[in-house]
Parts: structure tokens; C-alpha cells; sequence
């Protein structure tokens, strides 16, 4: 997207009109260590040069991210202005006081309008459902699939895919084909592999994989205003949906049972497999024949339907935070100001931002500029997200213990490991006071 959005900007005026002159400003913002971090500087290096503040983005890598981030919140230090924080730190930011109140900001600039709808529902507002507002939409976010080309096109392939499968072969539409697809091109012997997925239980990487599948049948977590989760967290189509990712896992390389983003490119850029799940924020390393040696044949695809047709897949992504410890509260309200202005969230696009403007994702430019665009845009406005509740920690480590031995040690039956996650799940919201009566 960086070589090929500049279309976008033709004829769009970059200049700092209506931020307000102030005193100078050292502002620093706290996100992970990854591209869009380094995209995210060059954009801010134009706010610098233009309003005389200095905003530095200061990453650590994403494996003390969180822990970095919360020691600084509960030390109440002020090394951080802003941060871009995961979705579900929004419950912990907000209740714990670390976060800011952007509600009256929101509404000011009826960002409820001017952003994509999941993207204002799960990374800046918190509780659900409640109008008051903690974050900006920055970095929108979600999971999609990335697949050779040359494999799925090549004429051998097709005849004997459609000898086994009675249909064509071509990029999966439901999670049944996706299944085909993967078993079809799971050939130990030749070192070929059918599909990569997330795995990894120390954080949300099968939380993540999971929901894709979970989502797309129909199924939920539970009910975020009620916090009931029996009976919908284990219901039968959620069942269906963990009995189908298990089944996807039949067919990944071997040792696949502690995996996330970067293990499931490598898949790609190493040959292994014909599918990998990932998120949008990593696919432009694909792109790039220095990192991947099989670019010009990597094609992308949205996360497909489940048996009802549903279409949804799994939301990453950050919004963007006021610290309340800040200092520099005033200059960094005047940098959001700036940061979601039209011009600035095309700039963002152009630079390989993931803007959540609907204006910019809804336009032919953005969504012609990267093989993925397109289905990172058909993802954006049907994507789900985990809860974000202060407890989310806790809900995580309770869903990896139980679906990580069922699915990765095939201990257990589907049904057993959801029925435990939703006693979990429900004595932890009781723990925590989040059922009236």
C-alpha cells in the first residue's frame, strides 16, 4: 500500500489549518514494535514539522508490550502521552483511570460517523452500548488468509481437486472448502502443508483463530450487556465451529501447536502451506520479494462463511489514548485534532496505515492499492472482537486452557471444553460483580 495509494493524495492539501498555536510540545506516544509503528512516525514527523511539536512513537516489542504499558498506568507515570493500546485494554484503561474521557471529543467530531462502525465499538467505546468514548480508531485491523496462487491455479491441481471434491477449485467461500482445500494440499511427503492457523495459548493467538471460525457459524462469546455466556459460548453451533478449527489443525505443518503471526507468514515466505491466517497489518511483508520469495504469486482472501452463510472473522487492531498521567494533556488533545482530519487519514492510508475512516476504505483507490485491500475492506465492517472487560486476562488464559488441549493435544471433545469455558467464564463475571442478581 505505501507505492501504490498515492493517487489517493492527488490534489489533497497537507497543511496544519485549524490546530491552534501553543507553546511547543515534546509529546510521545507508546505503541508495539511492527511496521505500522514505523508508518505511524513518518505521519507524525509532518504534525512536527507543521505545529512545532515534537511527537516521538516509542515501541517495545509486542511480547512486553502490555506489561510495559500497565507498570507504567499503575505507577502512574507520565513517560507516555498517548498509547496505542489493544482493544481489550479499553475496560482496564477506562475503569482503572488511565485512559482519558474522549467522549465529549467524540461527539464533537461525530466520529461514530466518520469511522468504521466495529472499528468505534471495539476500540474506542467502553462499556459497550454506553456513548462514552476512551480511544480514537487508529489502526484498523483484522484477520484474513493469504494463499498461493500458482497452487491453487495451477491446471493439474484444478483437475484432480475437482475429481475429489466435484467442484472447482478456487479461493474457499465457506469454511467447508477452506477445509477441502487444506486436506487436499496436506502432503507430508512432499513437504507441502494445507493450512496455517493460530495456535499459541500464551496471549490471544487461538482466542483470535478461533473466533474466526466461531463468528463465521454464527456463534458469540456470550452476551456483552448481560455478561451471560452459558448456552451461547457453548452452544451448538459454537461446537460445530471449535470441532472445525480442530479439524483445520489436522492439516497445518508439523509442530504447529505454538503459533501466531509470525510462524503463520513463514509458512508462506517457506513454502509450507497452501493457506495461512493472519492479520492485514502483516500481509504487506508478502508483498515484498525480499522477505518472501513467493510475492508475485501470494494472493489474499477474506475469512469465509459458515454453513449459514454468516461472514465475519476476528478484529485486531488499536485505537489511541490519552494518558491521564500525561502532562501534556492539552497538546495531545490538539494532536487528535489534527489526526483525524480527512487529508491526515488518506496521508495514514498512503503511508500503510490502516485508517478506519469509512470515507478512505470505502474508496476505489484505497481498496484498489494492495492485492488485500479489497478483503481487509469487505473484513473491516463485519468483524467481531473479544471482550474487553478488565478481566479479559483472565477470560483469555481461561479459553487457552481449555480449548488448547483440545485442540493442539486432542484431549477431550469439543463440547466438554466449551461447556468448562463457559462455567469458567461465568464464575470469573460473578467474581467481578457483573450479574445484578
Amino acid at each position: 500500500m505505501r507505492k501504490t495509494f498515492t493517487g489517493l493524495l492527488a490534489g489533497v492539501g497537507f497543511t496544519l489549518v485549524g490546530v491552534a498555536s501553543a507553546a511547543a510540545e515534546d509529546l510521545t506516544i507508546f505503541w508495539a514494535e511492527w511496521d505500522p509503528a514505523n508508518y505511524l512516525q513518518e505521519l507524525v514527523n509532518e504534525y512536527s514539522k507543521e505545529s512545532g511539536d515534537t511527537v516521538t512513537v516509542e515501541t517495545t516489542p509486542w511480547s512486553d508490550f502490555q506489561t510495559k504499558a500497565f507498570t507504567e498506568f499503575n505507577a502512574k507515570g507520565d513517560a507516555y502521552d498517548l498509547v496505542v493500546g489493544d482493544s481489550q485494554w479499553l475496560g482496564a484503561g477506562a475503569t482503572g483511570g488511565h485512559y482519558v474521557d474522549l467522549t465529549e471529543f467524540f461527539n464533537k467530531h461525530k466520529l461514530s460517523e466518520v469511522m468504521a462502525p466495529a472499528t468505534v465499538k471495539y476500540y474506542a467505546e467502553y462499556p459497550s452500548n454506553s456513548g462514552k468514548y476512551w480511544a480514537i480508531p487508529l489502526e484498523g485491523d483484522a484477520v484474513g488468509w493469504a494463499y498461493r496462487k500458482d497452487w491453487f491455479e495451477d491446471p493439474k491441481e484444478k483437475e484432480a481437486f475437482k475429481a475429489k471434491y466435484g467442484y472447482d477449485l478456487d479461493v474457499p467461500k465457506t469454511f467447508k472448502e477452506l477445509r477441502d482445500i487444506a486436506e487436499f494440499f496436506y502432503r507430508p511427503d512432499e513437504k507441502r502443508y494445507g493450512i496455517a492457523i493460530y495456535t499459541q495459548t500464551t496471549y490471544d493467538a487461538l482466542a483470535m483463530g478461533f473466533e474466526n471460525a466461531l463468528f463465521s457459524y454464527g456463534g458469540d462469546l456470550g452476551d456483552y450487556s448481560t455478561y451471560k455466556v452459558e448456552g451461547i459460548v457453548n452452544a451448538p453451533v459454537a461446537v460445530e465451529a471449535l470441532e472445525m478449527y480442530k479439524e483445520l489443525y489436522k492439516f497445518t505443518p508439523p509442530n504447529w501447536g505454538n503459533t501466531f503471526f509470525q510462524e503463520d507468514n513463514q509458512a508462506i515466505t517457506e513454502g509450507l502451506a497452501a493457506m495461512s491466517m493472519n492479520y492485514f497489518a502483516f500481509f504487506p511483508s508478502l508483498l515484498n520479494e525480499a522477505t518472501n520469495p513467493h510475492a508475485k504469486v501470494t494472493g489474499f482472501f477474506a475469512n469465509p462463511a459458515g454453513p449459514t452463510g454468516v461472514q465475519s472473522a476476528a478484529l485486531g487492531g488499536q485505537g489511541i489514548s490519552i494518558v491521564s498521567y500525561s502532562k501534556k494533556q492539552e497538546a495531545a488533545m490538539r494532536f487528535l485534532e489534527w489526526f483525524i482530519r480527512d487529508d491526515v487519514q488518506k496521508k495514514w492510508a498512503e503511508l500503510g496505515g490502516y485508517t478506519c475512516s469509512q470515507a478512505v476504505l470505502k474508496s476505489a483507490e484505497f481498496q484498489n492499492a494492495t492485492p488485500y485491500n479489497k478483503a481487509f475492506y469487505e473484513t473491516m465492517f463485519k468483524v467481531k472482537d473479544f471482550w474487553a472487560v478488565p478481566e479479559y486476562a483472565e477470560l483469555l488464559s481461561q479459553l487457552n486452557n481449555r480449548l488448547g488441549p483440545y485442540v493442539v493435544g486432542d484431549k477431550g471433545t469439543a463440547k466438554e471444553a466449551l461447556d468448562g469455558l463457559a462455567k469458567d467464564w461465568t464464575e470469573t463475571f460473578t467474581k467481578y460483580g457483573r450479574y445484578s442478581n
